[in-house]
């Protein structure tokens, strides 16, 4: 990225498989924004608020991107996304689903609570780490909707 911080990107997953997929694509295409994991809707929250064991900034660094699967356990995608848009100091906070679901009523929702962009992920590595590459030149291209703290 020229004359940009690097963009920390959040990956909220909690299948093991895709985070390490996922993972994989970030060293394959030498992507150098760091990536960090949370694996339920819960854990995403406690992250985005500081709270528990993200509560010292160092181990929750303010995300430009958050990478939101909806099927997770404890709280499901979607939830998270309807407390980030309903939370001033979060609302701008751009968040890409990426999901398994090919439901209609999954992506329709999703924007509906302004997700940024719906992707269903890609069946096979290759085509995954392919996605994964083009979500974060994306998003380096992007001038964020946030000031120089996140927010």
């Amino acid at each position: 990225m020229t004359n940009k911080a690097k963009l920390v990107v959040l990956l909220a997953e909690d299948s093991k498989h895709d985070i390490l997929a996922t993972e994989r694509a970030w060293k394959m295409h030498n992507i150098a924004n760091p990536l960090h994991v949370v694996r339920d809707g819960e854990e995403c929250l406690d992250y985005l608020y500081r709270r528990g064991k993200y509560s010292d900034a160092d181990s929750a660094p303010r995300p430009g991107l958050l990478l939101l699967d909806l099927k997770m356990p404890r709280m499901d995608g979607l939830t998270v996304l309807k407390h980030i848009r309903e939370d001033e100091s979060l609302k701008r906070l751009p968040v890409t689903v990426l999901t398994t679901s090919d439901q209609d009523e999954d992506r329709l929702r999703s924007y509906e609570l302004k997700a940024n962009a719906f992707i269903r992920k890609p069946v096979g590595f290759e085509n995954f780490a392919a996605a994964v590459k083009a979500i974060n030149m994306f998003w380096e291209l992007v001038d964020p909707p946030y000031g120089e703290d996140g927010r």
